[in-house]
């Protein structure tokens, strides 16, 4: 299992040295695990030069395997932990950077107060990648959509108004309230969700077409485009919250929102640790804002 380990390490890292400094290892030492693991596979994992590191094509069919076992095995030491009581644990979360940023602190900071020990990993995608993530064990669970995802538990959190975004000179910005219609003939840039979008939904559901001319996936980046008089955009209100920028923001008519939800394959099968947290915010899930 330390090969194994070895290995994820080099590849998050992308060095040898700093594998073995985060493991306690020596460079040598870790160098003698991966040449182990060529040989007792017969393959060639990794491609090494100065400046690089990757997987082979052959590493390449190997590692989401290699992956799984060490999840399993991390299941396995913290299922051991429960037995032994909640005192250290690792939590997995796929997550959007909206509830990265105004969300998950305060959960963990409250959290933490009463599990010092717990670490947290977060993987930050779209709809489509969290869902990836929670079917392939990557992470223990995600915060989603219930529409954009099949084959998966979900518990409800809450909803997120979305709103639209404009230049503050914009002309449609002197009006109240916008309509899809009135955002459509604009240069339009779409904050990319995987394949599930919420505004290109209701602009759908509408016979409409928004005119995109820009796919992101960073909110913020589109902030500073639509403050750059580049288009506009939708936004959920979530995003919008702590921000300086010179932008126009508009309430839809009719009004539009995103439904939150934690996403997981077993809600009974969680490490004992994201149980507890799972629970901690569906506990505070009206304080959310």
């Amino acid at each position: 299992m330390n090969r194994f380990l070895a290995l994820q390490k080099i590849l998050e890292l992308g060095s040898f040295t700093e594998a073995a400094t985060a493991l306690g290892y020596t460079q040598s030492a870790i160098s003698q695990m991966i040449t182990s693991l060529e040989t007792e596979f017969g393959v060639t994992l990794l491609n090494r030069s100065r400046h690089d590191i990757h997987l082979t094509h052959e590493g390449q069919q190997l590692y989401p395997l290699i992956q799984r076992t060490v999840r399993q095995y991390q299941q396995i030491t913290e299922k051991a932990t429960e037995i032994k009581g909640l005192d250290t644990g690792v939590i997995r979360v796929g997550t959007v950077s909206s509830i990265t940023c105004h969300w998950l602190p305060g959960l963990i900071k409250d959290f933490q107060q009463r599990y010092p020990h717990i670490d947290f990993v977060f993987y930050q995608g779209d709809y489509n990648s969290i869902q990836n993530w929670i079917k392939t064990d990557v992470v223990d669970f995600g915060f989603t959509s219930p529409a954009a995802i099949t084959g998966l538990q979900t518990i409800p959190v809450k909803d997120d108004e979305l709103v639209a975004i404009l230049p503050a000179g914009h002309p449609l910005a002197r009006q109240e309230k916008l309509t899809l219609s009135a955002l459509c003939p604009e240069p339009f840039i779409l904050l990319e969700e995987g394949q599930f979008n919420e505004p290109l939904r209701a602009f759908a559901a509408e016979n409409l077409a928004p005119q995109v001319k820009y796919r992101l996936h960073d909110d913020y980046g589109i902030m500073t485009m639509v403050e750059a008089g580049l288009g506009v955009s939708i936004l959920p209100k979530l995003v919008l919250r702590r921000t300086n920028f010179n932008i126009a923001i508009r309430s839809l008519s009719p009004g539009l929102s995103r439904k939150l939800a934690l996403g997981f394959k077993d809600r009974r099968s969680l490490p004992i640790a994201s149980q507890y947290f799972v629970q901690e915010i569906l506990d505070h899930r009206k304080d959310l804002v």
